[in-house]
This record gives C-alpha cells, sequence and structure tokens, in this order.
C-alpha cells in the first residue's frame, strides 16, 4: 500500500504537521528561554476613553425594573395557569383573598 497515491499523500500530509509543531515548539522554547515582561497576546494596548463608570450607569438605567417586571410576569403566569376555583397553583402559595 505504500505505493498507493492516497497513501502518499496522507504520509506527506502527517510529515508537513508534525513539521509544523517542531516550528511551533521551537519558537514556544525560544519565547521561553527569554526572561522579562512579555505583551500580552492579542492585547490592542490603545487607549479607550470608555469607563466603567458607564457601564454601570447604562446597566442600572437598561435593568432598572428587570425586578419587578419579572414579579408580574411571572404574576400574571401563575393566575394564567392557575384553576378558577381561587385555590392555589402551588401548595407553598397562599390562597388569594
Amino acid at each position: 500500500m505504500a505505493n498507493d497515491p492516497l497513501d502518499k499523500m496522507h504520509q506527506r500530509e502527517r510529515e508537513q504537521e508534525r513539521e509544523r509543531l517542531r516550528e511551533l515548539e521551537a519558537k514556544d522554547l525560544e519565547v521561553e528561554s527569554q526572561r522579562g515582561p512579555r505583551p500580552l497576546e492579542g492585547y490592542a494596548g490603545g487607549h479607550t476613553t470608555w469607563a466603567s463608570k458607564q457601564d454601570d450607569a447604562a446597566a442600572a438605567e437598561v435593568h432598572a425594573h428587570d425586578a419587578e417586571d419579572s414579579w408580574t410576569e411571572s404574576q400574571q403566569q401563575v393566575a394564567r395557569l392557575s384553576p378558577d376555583t381561587g385555590a392555589p397553583a402551588r401548595k407553598d402559595e397562599e390562597p388569594s383573598k
């Protein structure tokens, strides 16, 4: 099967992959051999005018009524799914007055 063109192609691909991995390992070893500060990979380092206070302010505005809205929607769902007898939908709820 060594003469099969497909086998030869796969063998060549494996050898190329091994060579690529060897080159990457050599680069890693070179970097690791040097001590000192290194830039973060992918770190832009550019100045930005966006501040965390802007994030906090936006979040407070956007999500200000989430708890109340969730509670209201939950109560509406319970009312929709509750039997018309006035009994609570769940055993741990108080009966409606």
